[in-house]
């Protein structure tokens, strides 16, 4: 029997592209017999919705969640991953940039033995402000990550249905999803796919996405590395905090057994306070190991294990 394919397709304010898009993806999937397409609506202000539900009448495949308001993109692939019931996943835009006949190339890879494929457009028709922005935030993901593709925002992706039950996307983390997957063990893999230019709308993403992406690029690097261990980060700048902050305190201790006075130098300030936020830190350190050994306790699954016999 072959495997159910999920379609998972967020939509914001896009009604003029649901149905010819909806078409094309039942075109390339028509070899499935089972299959289903579910369509995000993350707070459209049209009528999304309404085409949506219109293609639903005509087939029963096709599901729909609707947001109350906008909550961004990361809320409606985690509503779509929670709702979802496919073996394999694929998850892409509503504009229609995306081409749903790529799609049998994901599943092709994906049966390589590759747990997450993600989409890399190399030739992208976007606007030069758009193009510039992505390609340094995508060489600086890689960078602080470790995981080595050209396209880490591309919304194109296939799964495999252990992948999207592992992790949990909110804020803008659907930009680092080949990064969570990377550090839960599962094997990434890249496919060039074909870019189309925008038919219909204007494109919803502002300035302040790329100020999103900063931060979030920083949470992700710093999980990746001491999500379970934090006291390897909070415990390196206690040490040397405190290193320093006593030598300090050693030299002005010298100076005061050879008869100095130290009482009124700024050195003595700073050493003090370099001790206290050496002690701080590794106070942080202790605390966010408890609270891990806690939370692993009671919430051990067993997503990280790849086969048992």
């Amino acid at each position: 029997m072959k495997n159910k394919i999920s379609v998972i397709v967020p939509m914001y304010n896009e009604e003029s592209s649901i149905k010819k898009l909806y078409e094309k993806i039942v075109e390339s999937i028509k070899e499935y017999s089972l299959y289903e397409i579910i369509f995000v609506d993350d707070g459209s202000a049209d009528a999304s919705t309404q085409k949506v539900k219109e293609l639903r009448t005509e087939d029963q495949n096709v599901r729909l969640i609707v947001f109350r308001k906008n909550f961004g993109k990361a809320a409606a692939l985690q509503a779509g991953f929670r709702n979802c019931s496919g073996d394999i996943i694929i998850t892409m835009d509503a504009d229609l940039q995306d081409d749903p006949k790529e799609i049998p190339r994901f599943v092709a890879k994906l049966e390589e033995g590759y747990d997450l494929v993600s989409g890399w457009k190399k030739k992208r028709n976007d606007p030069l402000e758009k193009r510039l922005p992505s390609k340094l935030f995508n060489k600086v993901t890689s960078h602080l990550s470790g995981v080595h593709l050209h396209d880490f925002n591309c919304g194109f992706k296939a799964y495999r249905r252990e992948v999207v039950d592992s992790i949990d996307v909110y804020g803008e983390l659907h930009r680092y999803i080949p990064v969570l997957a990377y550090r839960k063990g599962f094997r990434i893999a890249e496919i060039e796919v074909e870019h189309h230019a925008r038919e219909f709308g204007k494109s919803k993403y502002g300035f302040e996405r790329y100020l999103r992406g900063l931060f979030d690029s920083m949470t992700v690097a710093f999980l990746g590395r001491f999500y379970d261990r934090p006291m390897y980060f909070f415990g390196k700048i206690g040490l040397v905090l405190c290193v320093l902050g006593g030598m300090i305190c050693a030299y002005l201790t010298a100076l005061w057994f050879m008869g100095q006075g130290i009482g009124n130098r700024p050195l003595l300030l700073l050493g003090v306070l370099l001790l206290i936020l050496g002690v701080q830190m590794f106070s942080t350190g202790f605390i966010g190991d408890m609270l891990v050994d806690a939370t692993y306790r009671d919430r051990y699954n067993e997503s990280h294990i790849k086969e048992k016999i």
